[in-house]
């Protein structure tokens, strides 16, 4: 990476970020730091684009209510978009808002009568209704019929008037009503309610609601104004319909022929508003793009600085080396300045680069499983070249199946070839992380495949591919313990003749576990390794003598050591020799615990060779303590003495009272650098504490692959048993509708269970083997990612 300066005049600045923004090439430093936002130079600029994306928002908002679908299609942008044109599109975005507003509003006041007028009709309906229900014969005895026949038969003086409150109210404040009404009145009322035949659109909150009519009786005008009060409160709405029959009639014609006029007008409106989205909708995505673009164009100008005439732009940024011929190429062809060429600087730095780390869309997905832990210091090595192999492979121990693994691959398969038509759709959280990662999901099936035929593992169930290398007895008496005869080797993988045995559980076990103990040797050796090549790299030669000679022979001597006897006694024909093989974990500890003596010998001169690996191992200990400390704590005293000698040489020129000030800086400077003496060992106390334990319990973490592998398998048989394996032993038709109905049970258990949470499960445990065992050996993850000025994705959260 390299810091590069650019100067570019004030009449070409802005085309010259959208260019550099085309080329997504420059990370760009804030040279306004200290300034505060609102004091920037193009502010102004940015409040006018800001209304602009608000006034998209708002139409995308009215798009997605309506259920209008916003045009993807491909749009091509010019390389600069005139200034001219953005004016244009603001213009335009207000012109089309202030309309949308207009019909909106006009849309909204139509629904609001035509509610009320629905409200209405049901509400003199509900009127009809009750009296209709409640009138009763002449000469009724009933008293509450005959008060009711009364009232509706009541002459007053205005024609038009109620003797009545009525209304429509939320179906769910009804019961609410009635209690209020109640307790208020004393029971003094008559109330009726009755559910309305539709639900009501509610334009305000934009959905349908349930409602019911009422009729509420009472005497006394002032009883009737604490009704009505009582009633809005609650929100309802109150309707005065006629107490006689006939002018209800023709109120309720009325309101009819009302209703059927609005409902014109209201076609038209809804017609005329859904137009205007349409066409908004085709181009809504090309105009909001250009508008983020030159949002983002202004906001880089805002990082940068003017020369004292204010004549030119100064800006800052980081830029891969290999980037800066293209960038002024790029530039040259786009400086229309006639006057002031643009200039392109490199700078030399002693700050820190951030890092970059180019890659596709192969390598991303394992890229952005490293920097998830931690963003690589600049130049040190990149863990996601290997986490491309490793991952998916340990991933593939713990889940090795060949059947499982294939379904993973055909999901993955799936993936990567309809990688463009799926990357265009939308995708929710969980979708969209699996299609991020589908390299990820290939290469974990492709290696569980490669595992299982290892494992001799198809769904539980082992195959005969090769010749077995066991033979069994012809001749056997019942009951009796038949042992299998070795006449060769298998060629590939586990031998289908454990499948079945009585101890195929304990072989696999003890066979996996200590796999597994050599695959976390190996891992962790091979990434201790890349601490030598960041060192020689950064040439830090006390980092090779003080940390990583001591490591490396402190994990050899023990782990090491470990892993080679495991390797050895497999070698060796245990049966043959007609003795007892020997404990590796009782070796490990009493080789700590009981030095120089060996209960259980592996090999000849075991135990000089265990003393030997002990005392290199206690010897490395102190190394890795002292050694860096005492070395940088001599590089500070020599530095001291040589700020001592240049004090003497400079002593004749000062004063007495010059002499006392530098004495007392002396002294400073002494208690500054035994401060630093002491972080340095407090440090360096820690690194030996954690890398000691560490080897150790790293190496234990590595039985996971073990675990989870044989939990794999078993899960596996246990489904296989309990699911489709019960519907072979049943004849006749129930037998086949046994099967194919279990079958359908067994896969639909195989693909939630054993491939999407078990391999949920594998891969995150995958992830803690790399996050912690594997890069904690190396990984200094201090860095700062590389994130350059670019058009892309800006309207990622839009479409």
């Amino acid at each position: 990476m390299s810091l590069i300066q650019l100067f570019a005049p004030n009449e070409v600045a802005r085309s010259i970020i959208y260019r550099i923004g085309q080329l997504n090439l420059i990370q760009f430093r804030d040279l306004n730091s200290k300034v505060n936002e609102f004091q920037r130079s193009f502010v102004k600029e940015l409040r006018r684009l800001d209304n602009v994306e608000r006034q998209f928002n708002f139409f995308k908002k009215e798009l997605d209510e309506r259920g209008i679908p916003i045009k993807t299609y491909p749009y091509e942008l010019q390389p600069i978009v005139a200034e001219s044109e953005i004016d244009e599109h603001v213009e335009n975005a207000q012109i089309l808002e202030d309309r949308l507003v207009q019909l909106i509003d006009a849309t909204e006041s139509l629904y609001e009568k035509q509610k009320d007028l629905k409200q209405l009709k049901f509400t003199i309906q509900a009127v009809d209704h009750f009296f209709a229900s409640n009138a009763g014969p002449a000469g009724d005895s009933n008293d509450e019929t005959a008060l009711l026949s009364q009232l509706e038969s009541q002459a007053v003086s205005d024609s038009h008037s109620s003797n009545f409150i009525s209304g429509v109210i939320n179906r769910e404040k009804v019961g609410t009503l009635q209690q209020i009404l109640w307790r208020v009145l004393r029971g003094n009322l008559y109330y009726h309610s009755e559910e309305l035949a539709e639900e009501v659109y509610d334009s305000k909150s934009k959905t349908y609601v349930r409602k019911n009519s009422f009729i509420i009786f009472s005497h006394g005008t002032i009883i009737y104004e604490r009704i009505k009060k009582i009633c809005e409160s609650l929100d309802a709405d109150l309707y005065n319909v006629d107490s006689t029959a006939e002018f209800r009639a023709n109120q309720l014609n009325e309101t009819n022929i009302k209703l059927v006029d609005l409902a014109t007008v209201l076609n038209e409106s809804e017609n005329a508003l859904t137009s205007e989205l349409v066409a908004i909708s085709r181009d809504l995505v090309k105009f909001w793009e250009v508008i983020a673009r030159e949002k983002a164009v202004y906001q880089t100008m805002n990082l940068c600085d003017y020369d004292d005439s204010r004549k030119s732009l100064i800006a800052e940024g980081w830029i891969p080396t290999d980037e800066i011929t293209n960038l002024t190429t790029t530039i040259k062809e786009s400086d229309n300045s006639q006057t002031i060429p643009t200039i392109v600087n490199v700078l030399d730095t002693t700050r820190t680069p951030p890092t970059f780390h180019r890659n596709n869309k192969f390598t991303s997905a394992f890229q952005n499983i490293c920097d998830a832990y931690g963003i690589a210091t600049y130049r040190e090595v990149n863990p996601g070249l290997p986490t491309i192999i490793t991952f998916p492979f340990m991933f593939a121990i713990m889940f090795g199946d060949l059947g499982h693994g294939f379904i993973l691959t055909l999901v993955a398969a799936m993936l990567v070839l309809n990688e463009k038509k799926i990357g265009a759709s939308k995708l929710d959280e969980i979708s969209e992380m699996a299609f991020t990662g589908r390299y990820i999901l290939l290469l974990m099936g492709i290696f569980s495949m490669y595992t299982g035929l290892l494992y001799n593992d198809l769904f539980s169930k082992s195959m005969t591919l090769f010749t077995s290398g066991w033979v069994w007895p012809s001749e056997f008496e019942l009951h009796e313990t038949v042992y299998a005869k070795k006449v060769g080797t298998y060629i590939f993988g586990l031998d289908s003749a454990w499948h079945g045995t009585e101890n195929a559980l304990l072989f696999s076990n003890s066979y996996k576990m200590k796999l597994s103990v050599l695959m976390g040797y190996t891992h962790m050796s091979y990434s201790f390794i890349f601490s030598l090549v960041n060192y020689v790299y950064f040439k830090s030669p006390i980092d090779i003598i003080g940390n990583f000679i001591p490591g490396l022979f402190f994990m050899q001597g023990i782990f090491g050591y470990l892993a080679l006897c495991i390797v050895y006694k497999w070698t060796v024909d245990w049966y043959a020799i007609q003795q007892q093989p020997p404990g590796l974990l009782n070796m490990l500890i009493s080789m700590f615990l009981s030095p120089g003596v060996v209960a259980e010998p592996l090999y000849s001169g075991q135990a000089k060779v265990q003393t030997v690996l002990l005392v290199i191992a206690l010897i490395c200990v102190p190394c890795l303590l002292l050694v860096k400390p005492l070395y940088l704590k001599g590089q500070i005293e020599k530095e001291e003495r040589e700020h001592q000698y240049q004090q003497l040489a400079t002593e004749d020129e000062l004063t007495s009272d010059d002499a006392d000030e530098q004495d007392t800086a002396h002294d400073d400077d002494e208690e500054h650098e035994a401060h630093n003496f002491g972080d340095i060992m407090i440090h360096q106390v820690i690194h030996t504490i954690e890398f000691c334990l560490n080897c150790v319990s790293h190496t234990a973490s590595y039985l996971r692959l073990w675990a989870l592998s044989l939990a794999h398998a078993q899960l596996s048989s246990v489904l296989w048993s309990m699911t489709i394996g019960i519907s072979f032993g049943t004849p006749g038709i129930v037998g086949v509708i046994m099967i194919v109905c279990l079958f359908a049970m067994w896969l639909s258990l195989t693909v939630v269970i054993l491939v999407v949470m078990e391999g949920t499960s594998a891969m995150l445990h995958s992830l803690r083997l790399h996050w912690v065992e594997s890069m904690s050996k190396y990984f200094e993850g201090e860095g700062a990612l590389y994130e350059p000025f670019g058009f892309e994705g800006l309207l990622a959260n839009v479409v």
